[in-house]
């Protein structure tokens, strides 16, 4: 690429097209002006064909504006669209996240009654058993009692006997 490519690069095809009416424009102006006709002649020569291009100026500048309300309107419409679905789909996560929320919290509550019945269960089950065992101890303890009582007052007699 030369120099002058890189200091003044072409854009697009819209900088070329812009630059092709205008060497038109400026083109078929300098014809008429030199062309060999009567200054009243060229006068009106000029004022039809200004007036031709201020209609298709006019023509054109509606056709550009009602392409960009079409355009604009399209993109507005599409717009919302999006913003609807959107706003659904959020709608949608929030139900089910408070709806898998909500369960999470049913089942710690179930959770924790099933664990606190479990418990109390347990505790009356080891209430019992400490219960039993403490009668059989106390039954024992008099039985071991009593033998001990009886096998002083035999070892007592069997010492008064000797005597």
């Amino acid at each position: 690429m030369s120099n002058e490519e890189l200091e003044y690069p072409v854009n697009s095809g819209k900088t070329f097209a812009k630059g092709l009416l205008i060497g038109g424009l400026i083109g078929a102006a300098a014809a008429l002006l030199f062309a060999p006709k009567p200054g009243r002649e060229m006068r009106s020569d000029l004022s039809g064909k200004l007036s031709i291009a201020t209609d298709k100026t006019k023509e054109f500048s509606g056709t550009v504006t009602d392409k960009t309300k079409s355009l604009a309107t399209s993109v507005g419409g599409k717009v919302a669209d999006l913003a609807g679905t959107v706003s659904s789909k959020v709608s949608d996560l929030a139900s089910t996240v408070s709806s898998k929320a909500s369960g999470i919290r049913t089942s710690v509550s179930d959770s924790k009654q099933e664990i606190a019945a479990t418990l109390q269960e347990t505790g009356k089950k080891v209430s019992d058993t400490v219960e039993a065992a403490s009668t059989e101890v106390s039954a024992d303890i008099k039985e071991a009692s009593k033998d001990i009582s009886e096998e002083a007052k035999s070892a007592s007699d069997e010492v008064k006997a000797g005597y």
